[in-house]
């Protein structure tokens, strides 16, 4: 099953064209792409991300139901593993 993570955009960017953020899933912060949802978006924003892409701009209530929908279905592993990692100081 694939899964949409809600985040909060923390910073944006443009990489040679291409708008690129960070953005945190409670507490780990990853590198997503915004190309899809640029015009739409701003720092502190909350975005549904897929796979490395934000594909919809969601608000903080909605966002907030996501994760703990995901929460309770136990869909979260995935990051709960890469804070463990990143508190080790093993992450990239």
């Amino acid at each position: 099953m694939c899964l949409g993570i809600p985040g909060k955009i923390t910073t944006i960017r443009d990489d040679r064209g291409l708008s690129m953020g960070m953005v945190d899933f409670g507490g780990i912060q990853r590198e997503v792409c915004l190309a899809y949802v640029r015009e739409e978006v701003a720092t502190g924003d909350y975005v549904i991300v897929h796979v490395g892409f934000a594909i919809a701009r969601v608000d903080e209530a909605e966002a907030r139901r996501t994760y703990q929908a995901l929460k309770e279905l136990s869909q979260l592993d995935e990051l709960d593993w890469m804070r463990e990692v990143a508190e080790r100081g093993l992450a990239p």
